[in-house]
C-alpha cells in the first residue's frame, strides 16, 4: 500500500482525513455516472470553486480501496466502475501507485465487477524490478572447476596433459577435452575470477528459475564453443578454464530477460537492452592477457540458445526446487566425470 495511508487504520480502510496532504497530488478525482454525463456542468463548478477566495475541504464519508496499480490499469478499472454506474474516487501518492476507492456498501459489488473484467481481459506483461538474493545453487555448480583445479594444484595427479583443451588433439577426435579443460586453470588468481564472476552471472538466473535445471544445457554449450575454436583455429592452440562457461551463462541469462521484456516498451532499442548489455558486459570481462577470445566469443552465442530452451510460464519468480533440479546437477557432473574418465583410461 501506498507510503501517505495512515497506520492507525485497516489495511484497506482508511479515511481521507488521515492521509497527509503532502503525500498527494494536487488534484483528486471522483468519478461518479452523473459526472461523466455532465461535463460540462462539473467544470463550471470547478472553476467557481477555484475563484472562491477561501476553499473549504469537503467532508468525505469512510471510503475502501478497490484497486491499486499503475495509471493503465486504473483507467480501466475506473471506467468499469463508471458503466456499472458505482461512484468511486482516484487517488495517488507521489511515490505510490494509483488507487480507487469507493465506498463501503459498494465495495463488493465493486470488486466482483473488477474481477469480472481481469477475467475477460488479463492484465498485459510486465517486468519489473526484482529486489536482490543469493543463492546457493551457483556454488553447486562451481564445485565442480574448484575440485579439480584443487586437485590439479596439488600435483598428486597430472591433470593437465590429459584434460586441457588442445585443438590439434580435439580435431583428431578427443572431444571430451572441450569438458575437461573446463575444470582446469592455470593459477589461483585465475580460478578466483571465474569463481566470482561465475557465481554473480548465475545467480542472477535464479531470479528466474532454478539453476540446476539450465546448467547441463550450458555445460554443453561451453563444450560445443571449445570445439568451434579447435575448428576455427585448426593448430596447436591450448586453452583451458571455466571462462567458456561463464560466458554462456551471460548468453543465456542475456536471453531470458530479452524474452521477457513487455512487447510494448518505448522503442524498439529499448526491447533489446538485456542483449545489448550483456554483449557489452562480455566484451568488457573477456579482453585481457592471456584471454581467450574465441572461447569467450563462441561461449557467448552458444549460451543465447540455451535462454530459449525454458518455456516463458516456467520463468517465473521464486520457482521452487524440484526433483528435476536434482536430475539435472546430477547430469551436470555426470558430463565432466565421464569425459574425466575418459581421459584419464
Amino acid at each position: 500500500m501506498p507510503r501517505f495511508m495512515s497506520p492507525l487504520r485497516p489495511r484497506y480502510m482508511r479515511s481521507p482525513s488521515d492521509i497527509p496532504k503532502e503525500g498527494l497530488q494536487i488534484q483528486s478525482i471522483t468519478a461518479t455516472p452523473e459526472a461523466s454525463k455532465n461535463a460540462e456542468t462539473n467544470a463550471a463548478s470547478v472553476s467557481s470553486a477555484q475563484e472562491s477566495p477561501e476553499p473549504q475541504e469537503p467532508e468525505y464519508p469512510e471510503i475502501v480501496c478497490v484497486s491499486e496499480g499503475t495509471f493503465r490499469q486504473i483507467r480501466d478499472d475506473s471506467l468499469v466502475l463508471l458503466s456499472q454506474g458505482i461512484s468511486h474516487r482516484l487517488l495517488r501518492s507521489i511515490e505510490g501507485p494509483f488507487l480507487i476507492f469507493v465506498l463501503p456498501e459498494h465495495e463488493v459489488r465493486a470488486r466482483e465487477q473488477l474481477e469480472l473484467y481481469r477475467k475477460e481481459n488479463p492484465p498485459k506483461e510486465e517486468n519489473p524490478p526484482i529486489p536482490l538474493s543469493f543463492s546457493l545453487q551457483p556454488l553447486w555448480v562451481l564445485l565442480a572447476p574448484l575440485i579439480v583445479t584443487l586437485i590439479d594444484f596439488t600435483d598428486a595427479m597430472n591433470l593437465h596433459t590429459p584434460g586441457i583443451s588442445d585443438a590439434a588433439k580435439v580435431l583428431k577426435g578427443e572431444w571430451w577435452r572441450s569438458l575437461t579443460a573446463q575444470t582446469l586453470h592455470g593459477d589461483v588468481r585465475h580460478l578466483a575470477s571465474n569463481l566470482i564472476c561465475g557465481y554473480i552471472v548465475m545467480n542472477m538466473i535464479t531470479f528466474r528459475i532454478p539453476l540446476l535445471r539450465l546448467a547441463p544445457f550450458i555445460a554443453i554449450a561451453s563444450a560445443i564453443a571449445n570445439l568451434c575454436v579447435s575448428l576455427t583455429v585448426q593448430t596447436s592452440f591450448r586453452s583451458l578454464g571455466f571462462s567458456t562457461f561463464v560466458f554462456a551463462a551471460i548468453g543465456c541469462l542475456s536471453v531470458i530477460e530479452f524474452r521477457l521484456m513487455p512487447k510494448e516498451t518505448h522503442g524498439l532499442l529499448r526491447r533489446f537492452a538485456p542483449l545489448c548489455g550483456a554483449a557489452s558486459l562480455a566484451v568488457f570481462l573477456g579482453l585481457g592477457e592471456n584471454a581467450d577470445l574465441l572461447g569467450h566469443a563462441y561461449g557467448f552465442v552458444a549460451g543465447l540458445f540455451c535462454g530459449f530452451i525454458p518455456s516463458k510460464k516456467a520463468l517465473r519468480w521464486g520457482t521452487p526446487l524440484a526433483t528435476a533440479d536434482g536430475v539435472g546437477l546430477l547430469i551436470y557432473y555426470a558430463l565432466y566425470v565421464i569425459a574425466w574418465k575418459i581421459a584419464l583410461a
